[in-house]
């Protein structure tokens, strides 16, 4: 397990979320970005989540107020990851991974795209 303050941690996902095209954070619509220390259920290894209803699926009638959430966890992540340099290319991974389900991109195509 590797060893990272939380500031270190909202670092890594900064830059992760830095990579990210402007065209596509352009597109991106009522999102938010969270860090959470471990995740909610069943899968305590779940590096990311994506909370909401995709813009593919959001039609014209609206969504609500509540922005979706992309949920970044910090433990299961430094659990996995050998160094420093591992945390921050699997944050990279798992960053593009949640705001591709934002929009509509489902795991099967994801690992496709050598995304998974």
């Amino acid at each position: 397990m590797v060893s990272m303050s939380d500031e270190e941690f909202e670092a890594a996902v900064d830059d992760a979320l830095d990579s990210v095209p402007d065209e596509l954070f352009d597109l991106m619509d009522n999102v938010v970005i969270l860090i959470e220390d471990e995740p909610e259920g069943d899968d305590p290894e779940l590096l990311g989540l994506y909370d909401g209803i995709a813009l593919t699926e959001r039609g014209n009638t609206g969504y609500g107020e509540l922005p979706d959430r992309i949920l970044i966890y910090k433990n299961p992540t430094l659990r996995m990851c050998e160094d420093a340099q591992h945390v921050r290319e699997e944050v990279a991974v798992t960053v593009m991974h949640e705001i591709a389900h934002h929009f509509g991109i489902d795991d099967d195509r994801l690992a496709q795209l050598g995304w998974d």
